[in-house]
């Protein structure tokens, strides 16, 4: 192993990921995150089967299932008035080798954080970053001016990585014409182990348990003209969300009626990164490929890059193995994003002909052909990074 330590920039999922993956194999990691603490409250995520077999493959699927994470069942399509069945799609038909999982974000941080430290990872908090600096001994420029240098530099600091302007030419993000209001709500709904699409004209809810069943994880997506900033912390008033989601019946709007606290996030979109790594400096997660909400995919996208990065810099040789990453993971980073782009659009169709037939011929196709439906995301969700290591 040529490539003997690493310093990687940012404690989310993707940092936290590639610091306990190339730590297995006896890599010296050092982790730097410019909060002072690892956290990570307020939201839900979906860990589809090509994510679990990273997790399963880090040793992490039964202490996922110790902390509450729920077991999906299905993702059920409906509509907004009343929330009747339009399709549902069976997470257990043709399953993958591995479950679809609901679980808190919170509790993946900790997770990979624990893996982390069992790997020996020296994380260091409050540490900030400027820009890295590609080279035969790659380095960090922190923003107290010193310096940092390892034989491999992982930037995974997200949307807003310095590191790929660097490597990139600039290209500013386009406000998708979409904004996303998050929140959690007890579940007093009996709200089954399912991931509910509730589409409606401009706009759609989507719901699914957390915490042993305990929560529900609300994502509430609305087309408008108006700019809102990216970054899915800031506060807003659930009045706002209960306006622009008026007339959504059945469960869906008894759960956004609930609501007490939310955010708002502006959907924005980025190109996938043309170029993800040179000289001893790669990107990893949303610093090379944000991709907007509507596949689920943001997370399972930085497991499997952790993964792919790790095997190809422990098993390639030290001149090949960052090329061989971006070869491996940037085509497929381009097909999962263009997917979750188009998805808007068919959960937002207006009222009149084209939505009738449309909903229609998903309704005729979930019960005559169930399985082709699911079967239609089998590149995605059988896809394996840990079995073609």
């Amino acid at each position: 192993m040529a490539i003997s330590n690493a310093i990687v920039i940012g404690g989310g999922i993707g940092g936290l990921a590639s610091a306990a993956c190339l730590s297995r194999r006896g890599m010296a990691v050092t982790l730097l995150e410019q909060a002072p603490k690892i956290t990570e409250v307020g939201a839900g995520l979906q860990i589809s089967p090509n994510g679990m077999a990273v997790l399963r493959a880090m040793g992490l699927e039964t202490q996922l299932e110790n902390r509450g994470a729920v077991r999906g069942e299905a993702v059920v399509l409906q509509d907004y008035r009343d929330g009747k069945q339009v399709a549902r799609l069976d997470l257990m038909r043709g399953q993958a080798a591995h479950p679809y999982m609901f679980m808190h974000r919170a509790d993946l941080i900790d997770l990979l954080w624990g893996a982390a430290k069992r790997g020996n990872v020296s994380v260091e908090l409050g540490i900030a970053s400027d820009h890295c600096v590609p080279g035969p001994l790659p380095q960090v420029r922190l923003a107290d001016a010193s310096t940092r240098r390892a034989k491999l530099v992982v930037d995974a600091s997200g949307i807003h990585s310095k590191t790929r302007g660097m490597l990139n030419a600039t290209n500013e993000p386009r406000f998708s014409g979409q904004v996303a209001w998050r929140a959690l709500v007890p579940n007093r709904f009996s709200h089954p182990n399912e991931a509910h699409v509730t589409m409606g004209p401009g706009r759609h809810l989507v719901s699914y348990p957390l915490r042993g069943g305990k929560l529900v994880n609300l994502v509430a997506v609305e087309e408008r003209n108006s700019w809102a900033p990216e970054g899915w912390a800031i506060a807003d008033d659930p009045a706002n969300l209960r306006k622009a989601f008026d007339g959504f019946g059945g469960r869906a709007g008894e759960m956004i009626a609930a609501v007490e606290r939310c955010t708002l996030w502006g959907l924005h979109l980025h190109p996938v990164a043309e170029t993800w790594q040179s000289d001893g400096v790669a990107l990893v997660g949303d610093a090379a490929h944000p991709t907007l909400p509507f596949l689920a995919q943001g997370a399972n996208m930085a497991l499997e890059d952790a993964w792919v990065l790790a095997d190809c810099v422990l098993n390639a040789p030290e001149e090949q193995a960052l090329n061989r990453y971006q070869a491996l993971r940037k085509p497929r980073a381009k097909r999962v994003i263009k997917a979750a782009a188009g998805n808007a659009a068919r959960y937002h169709m207006a009222p009149g002909l084209n939505r009738f037939a449309a909903h229609t011929g998903l309704r005729l196709a979930s019960k005559i052909a169930p399985g082709a439906m699911i079967g239609s995301f089998n590149w995605l969700y059988h896809h394996d990074v840990t079995a073609k290591a």
